[in-house]
């Protein structure tokens, strides 16, 4: 017999004998772990089939495995999560560079689609909606007292599609009928961008979507050619994103090979993330401006300007989520997103706070109780439990919990009253100022910048116009308890009706002329202190408390 008959021979021989050989390691070395996982995989599709055969009513078997996964995945962790299908597309679209629909924000005002702003450029400003309009209905399906998500569902739609809209004008009679062809709209997430005085620049940062790096570069070649000589980056209220645009905008501030954050799991190698020294910016003066909200993505980004010294945190803890989630899609469009892996900031400190498995809603709450003990008005309230590490400098910094930040603000309580507090639980200065704003658009719109308009309504004694609004809803007027919060009351009107009638920028551009964390932050950088220094032996790095 020829070597050529004999091949096939022994190409049989060597798969049989690779299957036995694998078959022997599976069953010694992994053995128990398989035995478990088929164990309990064949016990769950056994359980499935006993309820589909034999339980005494008809049982829709797809909806529980639908709820079932939510279920089996709380108790891994609090941030691995199932998404529906259904669902997929609006949890993504945040981070997405646009969407398509109509191109409004609205909300939901008794049970009416109000549109509070018209995008620019945008499919519903070509056809004449404007702020103010009321939407009835949408492809003759009525949108009143329509739960708001729906709404978005009826708005929205594959780009190049009509949508025909019912539209009450207020002042007008009669309906008005329009045929809005959907287009891209823009998510943006670098929302605010301008000059905070004549050598600050301020940004904010809503969250870190696929186009933020981008949006941030134009944003910082705007401010530089404005004479920028120090930034204000606000994260606050920032719940993360992907955190390769973190580690991108995070280079940026850094020089050559710094450590930017690396990543760990059980079945993930350590992968390290170092800067390129290809910033623009590795020397100018830096400010971070960090909250309870501020997560995941965040905290990536406040942890290497911290612990690498390149500038100041200011503000509040943050919130404290160092878990990396895999995203992984099923062909009915539905996704997991499993935690592969926990993150580390460069002095090595996971900044993951503590949770039990199974115990999601404890997790949840922890904002709450951090309220409730006062660690939102005071540094004294927060226990720093954690691990202790070291910046490059030396400067101490803690692992279990969130960013600290090096200079702490607490959230100003002066003027706080009962009263006031009833107010706005109750949404009615919400309500007052849009039912004000709708009934005074067309006076309101000679005012194109913030400080023209709160200038204006400064002359409308609305404080005395709250209070007989909120009378006659039901909240009992207390003289005393407004004189002592109208400080409080003035700024939430007025910057209301501001975001209402102009934009998030001229609401962003009054509110932080008293904010007592920015504030902060350009007295840090006007004296020439954002950059961090050494710690000598009486000065260990406690944070600097503003109260």
């Amino acid at each position: 017999m020829n070597n050529r008959n004999l091949t096939p021979i022994f190409l049989v021989v060597a798969m049989v004998a690779g299957i036995l050989i694998g078959t022997f390691y599976a069953s010694h070395f992994m053995g128990n772990r398989l035995n478990i996982i088929n164990t309990g995989s064949n016990k769950l599709n056994y359980l499935l089939q006993l309820v589909d055969n034999n339980y005494v009513d008809t049982v829709d078997m797809s909806e529980i495995v639908e709820e079932s996964m939510p279920l089996i995945l709380s108790e891994l962790d609090p941030h691995s999560a199932y998404i529906p299908a259904k669902d997929a597309e609006a949890e993504t679209q945040d981070l997405k560079g646009s969407f398509s629909g109509v191109g409004i924000t609205f909300s939901m005002v008794k049970d009416t689609v109000n549109v509070m702003s018209v995008i620019k450029g945008g499919p519903a400003e070509k056809v004449g909606l404007v702020s103010g309009d009321r939407i009835i209905s949408a492809d003759g399906v009525s949108l009143v007292k329509m739960d708001q998500t729906e709404v978005m569902r009826h708005l929205k739609g594959e780009k190049g599609t009509t949508v025909r809209l019912k539209v009450m004008r207020p002042g007008q009679k009669n309906l008005r009928s329009f045929a809005v062809v959907r287009g891209d709209i823009p998510v943006v997430s670098v929302d605010v961008a301008y000059m905070i005085d004549e050598t600050v620049g301020y940004i904010h940062v809503k969250n870190f979507g696929e186009q933020t790096f981008g949006e941030f570069l134009t944003a910082m070649a705007s401010l530089s050619v404005q004479g920028m000589k120090g930034l204000v980056l606000d994260l606050r209220g920032n719940r993360g994103g992907y955190m390769h645009v973190a580690i991108q905008m995070v280079n940026e501030f850094l020089p050559d090979d710094c450590l930017v954050v690396y990543t760990e799991g059980r079945r993930s190698p350590r992968e390290d993330y170092y800067s390129d020294g290809r910033g623009s910016f590795s020397s100018l003066p830096l400010v971070v401006l960090t909250d309870e909200m501020s997560a995941s993505a965040s905290e990536i980004f406040a942890g290497a300007i911290q612990d690498n010294d390149r500038g100041t945190i200011v503000g509040r803890r943050t919130f404290g989520k160092g878990l990396v989630q895999q995203p992984m899609e099923f062909r009915d469009g539905s996704i997991v997103r499993l935690t592969v892996a926990r993150y580390y900031t460069p002095s090595g400190r996971c900044i993951q706070k503590p949770y039990e498995n199974g115990k999601g809603e404890d997790y949840e709450n922890d904002l709450i109780a951090r309220y409730e003990r006062g660690e939102y008005f005071s540094e004294d309230s927060i226990h720093q439990d954690g691990e202790a590490y070291e910046t490059s400098l030396g400067r101490k910094v803690y692992g279990g919990g969130g960013i600290m930040p090096d200079i702490f603000v607490g959230e100003d309580t002066t003027g706080v009253t009962s009263y006031y507090k009833e107010a706005l639980y109750l949404g009615l200065v919400r309500q007052f100022c849009y039912d004000f704003t709708d009934q005074n658009r067309p006076l309101l719109r000679r005012y194109k910048s913030s400080g023209e308009l709160a200038a204006y309504l400064k002359k409308q004694d609305l404080l005395e116009r709250f209070a007989s609004y909120a009378a006659s809803h039901g909240l009992v007027r207390r003289n005393l308890m407004l004189r002592t919060s109208a400080r409080l009351f003035e700024k939430n009107i007025l910057s209301s009706i501001i975001y209402n009638m102009l934009d998030v920028e001229a609401f962003q551009e009054y509110v932080n002329l008293t904010d007592a964390t920015v504030l902060k932050a350009l007295e840090v950088l006007h004296s020439g202190t954002s950059f961090p220094v050494a710690p000598t032996d009486d000065t260990q790095s406690q944070p600097e408390v503003l109260q």
